[in-house]
């Protein structure tokens, strides 16, 4: 039976599932009438089941994890049809997925399934779970688009689907090396060895170019003592021991059009602006459960950062690094959450983190698996929450002729990390989400609810302020004492 070793990075991730925090990305696409489950089927059947990994398993053995065809694979057993209780309704529906995200997918067979929902009274729903180990969430979403059609005549075949804007990396040698897709054992020494050797060879020839190489190195290596040397993060209502129950929810889609001019207006971009309505949102949550924070509390999130051009991502596989961001939720002004949430971005966007982490992630993957906990568990004592924002695409989708109305997505959270949200942008509106551990916030939708109301003070305050002057406008917020309600 032919076997394919499993790379580093995604031995790592398929390693890190426990019954507290399952490995899974879970998402839900609610269509229009027209869909039927035959033709998501037919769908899966075709343009799914394309990629030859969704028909292997993950095996992870004595002497490494691998890839491997599952001889007595089943379709019925990865898409299932099922009708939601009661009323049928977003509460039935954000239910029924805090049930999936809180399941094991069979180990048995290939590590994803598609529920579909019949009777929601918002449409056909299409609930995923596909395990970190096959692909990250970028990747995802490229294999989901190359589902869907731009009209609702569908195509002959899956041709690649129209890329978004593409983003690459910050290209230097040492930079490369560490976010190349690892090799396994004796080969992925083989290959770092000689990119070593090959640069050494251009230093000697060029003696200029070994100060930069120089540099970088140590730029490198200050990002790795600081990653591993970070204080704990502060103990709150969202931090805590976690129990084997998820609960999700998402909020109605905000116009993205709007999020764009508003941010503008304050001199950001349209992702530090819903990083901090998510910051003050989690800050009034606090207050609503009778622990407010103080001025000085900041709760750190772990920002999923894409390593590889989108052309790439169909590929699958785990190629993206992690950053840890300050969410300063003691700042009761909105105003000045905006500036401070802008102001770490721009940080974080000059350092080398994700790439360090990528690497971390690859060394884990190689050790025995006794170690990776540990190590997991130290990381992740040193953040709350995990918090990612995809920007998908703007036109509308069709799904076996459905047109695709809302979607959304929920990435696990590793270690003892019990929070997650997930930002979505598709078809001009802005969709958000959180998942999170049953024990420490039984009930997601009282974050969700706070949402709108950071957003609309925002915009309160950009018609009521001066939007050119920063240190005027955070002087008004704070006499006016506008919070969100």
């Amino acid at each position: 039976m032919k076997r394919e070793s499993i790379s580093k990075v995604d031995t790592a991730w398929l390693r890190m599932e426990q019954s507290t925090n399952l490995m899974m990305i879970t998402g839900v696409i609610v269509l229009d009438q027209s869909a039927t489950f035959e033709g998501i089927v037919e769908t899966i059947k075709q343009r799914w089941l394309a990629f030859r990994r969704f028909r292997q398993k993950a095996v992870d053995g004595s002497r490494g994890a691998y890839w491997e065809l599952d001889e007595d694979f089943d379709i019925q057993a990865h898409v299932r049809r099922v009708a939601l209780p009661g009323d049928a309704s977003r509460r039935e529906l954000e239910e029924f997925v805090s049930d999936l995200a809180s399941t094991r997918l069979d180990s048995s067979r290939p590590l994803w399934q598609f529920h579909y929902v019949e009777n929601y009274i918002g449409g056909p729903v299409v609930i995923q779970r596909v395990h970190h180990c096959y692909a990250d969430g970028i990747a995802l979403i490229q294999v989901f688009l190359s589902l869907t059609d731009p009209t609702s005549a569908p195509r002959a075949s899956a041709a690649d689907p129209v890329q978004w804007k593409k983003r690459r990396v910050a290209e230097s040698s040492i930079f490369q090396r560490l976010t190349e897709p690892a090799r396994d054992g004796f080969d992925l020494a083989l290959h770092w060895s000689q990119k070593l050797l090959e640069e050494a060879v251009e230093i000697v020839q060029e003696p200029e170019r070994a100060g930069t190489y120089l540099a970088e190195a140590s730029e490198l290596s200050k990002e790795l003592i600081n990653s591993l040397t970070l204080s704990k993060d502060p103990q709150t209502i969202f931090k805590g021991r976690l129990g084997v129950r998820k609960s999700v929810a998402w909020a109605e889609p905000l116009p993205l059009a709007e999020v764009k001019s508003l941010s503008k207006v304050y001199g950001c971009t349209v992702n530090d602006l819903l990083i901090a309505a998510v910051t003050g949102a989690l800050r009034n949550y606090m207050e609503e459960q009778g622990e407010p924070p103080s001025i000085s509390t900041e709760i750190r999130a772990t920002v999923p950062v894409n390593l590889r051009p989108l052309e790439h991502a169909k590929n699958l596989g785990n190629h993206f690094g992690l950053v840890f961001l300050s969410l300063p939720i003691g700042e009761s002004n909105p105003v000045e959450r905006v500036r401070q949430v802008h102001q770490r971005m721009n940080e974080l966007k000059e350092s080398k983190q994700a790439a360090v982490s990528f690497g971390l992630l690859a060394a884990l993957g190689m050790g025995p698996s006794s170690l990776q906990k540990p190590a997991l568990d130290l990381l992740s004592e040193k953040a709350t929450a995990v918090l990612t924002n995809v920007p998908g695409p703007q036109q509308p989708l069709y799904l076996s002729g459905a047109e695709v109305k809302e979607m959304m997505f929920w990435v696990p959270q590793n270690g003892n990390i019990g929070l997650g949200i997930s930002i979505l942008s598709y078809n001009g509106q802005v969709f958000f989400g959180v998942i999170a551990d049953r024990k420490l916030v039984a009930e997601p939708q009282r974050i969700i609810r706070r949402f709108l109301p950071e957003f609309e003070n925002l915009t309160y305050l950009a018609l009521m302020l001066e939007v050119d002057d920063k240190e005027a406008a955070t002087e008004a917020a704070a006499l006016v004492g506008l919070q969100a309600s």
